[in-house]
């Protein structure tokens, strides 16, 4: 029994003591190349550091490789009074152009969106100009709903 002893711990400690074979040392006579490790993977595509870094502060990243020069306005700072559609975008995603009547800043406007510290919703787009549907409450309580079709301004 002494003697199994004995012999299994020999080979754990022999085991323990025995050099260990690295990774570096393994392609050391195989290849020339310095730290086969630290390469990229080939089948993904390289991280472009220098483009996230050349961007001007003045534009804005919407999306992965889409950028944009245009400012945003605050949308809770317009009033519906001093609201006038330069144009119209009809496609699959339909956008109208605003002005709020101050200086020539155009702010560009989806369906959905909400104008004014009241929040009123631009319900629609269409070809001649946009519908705003504002909630309201009446003299007796109950809530409405207030359309408001503004025309593409000449």
């Amino acid at each position: 029994m002494k003697v199994i002893f004995y012999f299994l711990l020999s080979l754990s400690v022999g085991a323990i003591a025995a050099p260990v074979n690295s990774t570096k040392n393994f392609f050391k006579d195989k290849t020339k190349i310095e730290n086969p490790f630290n390469l990229r993977d080939p089948f993904k595509s390289p991280v472009m550091k220098s483009e996230i870094k050349s961007i001007n502060p003045n534009f804005k990243v919407l999306e992965k490789g889409k950028y944009s020069n245009i400012m945003e306005a605050s949308l809770d700072e317009l009033t519906i009074s001093n609201v006038k559609v330069v144009g119209v975008l009809i496609g699959k995603e339909r956008r109208a152009m605003i002005s709020s009547g101050e200086g020539k800043s155009v702010i560009i406007l989806k369906e959905g969106m909400k104008i004014g510290p009241e929040k009123v919703e631009l319900k629609a787009i269409l070809p001649g100009g946009i519908v705003l549907v504002e909630k309201m409450v009446n003299v007796y309580g109950e809530e409405e709903f207030l359309e408001t079709v503004i025309p593409i301004s000449k």
